[in-house]
């Protein structure tokens, strides 16, 4: 495992450099990944935009601050994406603003189809869903704790769509985006202060 980590880490970029590649991925027309469609293609600009968004509004409460800031360990926040993933498009300006917030919080970015040896030591429920963000301990690179594909309450909303109908139809996917524009990234910082919290308690008392 450490190997592989360490692997995935030489291939890892900052945020602000995935956003280029976004970013000029969508003027190119294309999108990452092994799979190449004009459906994905049309994702990745769409995302492209959402991020955009989501960079210059995203707010974080003055008491979910005070728990990121108050964080003291370091820490290596290691998330497998792909421009196409809707979820990611709203997870990781999220990520990244938390992580700005504190600098013992390295965010680093790495892609599925690049790492595939990585993505399914981290599956969820057998499938490679992403965004999935690993926190690792910085020195050890020990795996500290996980996150993703989706924030607690929109992986409920999935869930009870799956129990009811099976699968998740197109009409269910634009319903789960307004979802994460109304909720803001709330729930994601909510998700991701109890992640921190768990690992350091006296960061929130």
């Amino acid at each position: 495992m450490e190997s592989i980590i360490t692997n995935s880490l030489g291939k890892s970029m900052t945020y602000q450099a995935y956003r280029e590649l976004v970013k000029q991925l969508a003027e190119q027309n294309t999108t990452t990944g092994d799979e190449k469609t004009q459906e994905l293609a049309d994702y990745t600009k769409l995302n492209d935009q959402r991020m955009k968004r989501w960079d210059k509004t995203l707010k974080i409460s003055k008491a979910a601050q005070k728990k990121i800031i108050g964080f003291s360990q370091n820490v290596i926040w290691l998330v497998i994406t792909e421009s196409w993933c809707g979820d990611a498009a709203h997870v990781l300006p999220v990520l990244n603003k938390i992580a700005e917030l504190n600098n013992q919080i390295d965010l680093k970015i790495v892609l599925r189809d690049e790492n595939p040896e990585l993505m399914d030591r981290f599956l969820t429920s057998e499938s490679r869903s992403v965004p999935k963000l690993i926190m690792l301990e910085s020195e050890t690179k020990a795996v500290l704790a996980t996150f993703g594909p989706r924030p607690s309450e929109a992986t409920q909303f999935v869930n009870r769509y799956k129990t009811l109908y099976g699968s998740l139809t197109p009409e269910f996917k634009e319903d789960l985006q307004h979802w994460y524009n109304n909720d803001k990234g709330q729930n994601i910082i909510d998700n991701l202060t109890e992640m921190l919290c768990e690992y350091e308690a006296s960061a929130c008392q």
